[in-house]
Formats: structure tokens, C-alpha cells, sequence
């Protein structure tokens, strides 16, 4: 496992999230969502956030990203669906007709946490610090 560090701590901070299409339209081809995910590469480092994987569907996107701890994420999900709104109604202005009131992204957004261990596995762990093992001699 690789881990990331900063000048004061060590971590690993990946999330995974899902944007929506307002009222999910179904406008997102390959080359929409090429032109998102290079909008997002460009916003991405002023919030000390990470690309690791893109996909997306006709009507949302799927982002693996890293972030630090002083990652301000719902400032940088913010900035980005706006800058992207207005850049892919600019850049495509046929999308315009499918969308509800010109607005490319529903408000609302699924931001999950990623790691390499379960929530079970971290409970136990914290569970059994300082308890004697017949391994360890104190």
C-alpha cells in the first residue's frame, strides 16, 4: 500500500464520486465526458486533489480521486460543476436543448470514502489495541 505524505502527517484519502446530469439527461457522450474529466484535471490541483480513474454513462460520472488532509472537497465538487457547466454549455451548445433550465449538474452528488480495509476490520483492530497477545511480552 502506498501512501501519501505532506510536511506534518502520512495518509491515504481516496473517494470515489458520482455526479448526476440534472434530472439525469442523457448527454454525456465520450467526448463531453473527455472534455469534463480535462476541466477536472484542471481544477483538481489548486484543491491538493488527485485523478486516479474516470468513466462515465450517458446521464453521470464516476470519479476515483486522492485528496490531503486539508482538502476542502465540497469547495473543490463546488467550483468544479460550476466551471464545468459553463465551459460544456459553452463548448457544446446544442446540449442546451436537452437540458432543464440550462442546468448541466443535479444539485445533489454521492461522495463515498475508499480503502483497502473493510469498517469490520478497522473496528477490530481498534478493538484489540492494548489488549495482551499471547505473542507480544510486556
Amino acid at each position: 500500500m502506498k501512501l501519501d505524505n505532506n510536511n506534518h502527517s502520512v495518509f491515504m484519502l481516496r473517494y470515489h464520486l458520482i455526479m448526476c446530469v440534472k434530472y439525469r439527461n442523457k448527454v454525456i457522450d465520450d467526448k463531453i465526458s473527455s472534455r469534463l474529466k480535462e476541466i477536472f484535471e484542471k481544477i483538481a490541483p489548486t484543491y491538493n486533489i488527485t485523478l486516479e480513474e474516470w468513466n462515465h454513462d450517458i446521464d453521470h460520472v464516476h470519479i476515483l480521486f486522492r485528496g490531503q488532509p486539508n482538502t476542502e472537497i465540497s469547495k473543490f465538487i463546488n467550483a468544479y460543476k460550476s466551471a464545468s457547466s459553463r465551459l460544456i454549455k459553452k463548448e457544446f451548445p446544442q446540449i442546451r436543448k436537452s437540458l432543464w433550465k440550462e442546468m448541466f449538474w443535479s444539485q445533489s452528488f454521492c461522495l463515498l470514502t475508499t480503502g483497502g480495509a473493510t469498517v469490520d476490520i478497522i473496528k477490530q483492530y481498534i478493538q484489540s489495541q492494548g489488549k495482551k497477545d499471547d505473542k507480544q511480552s510486556y
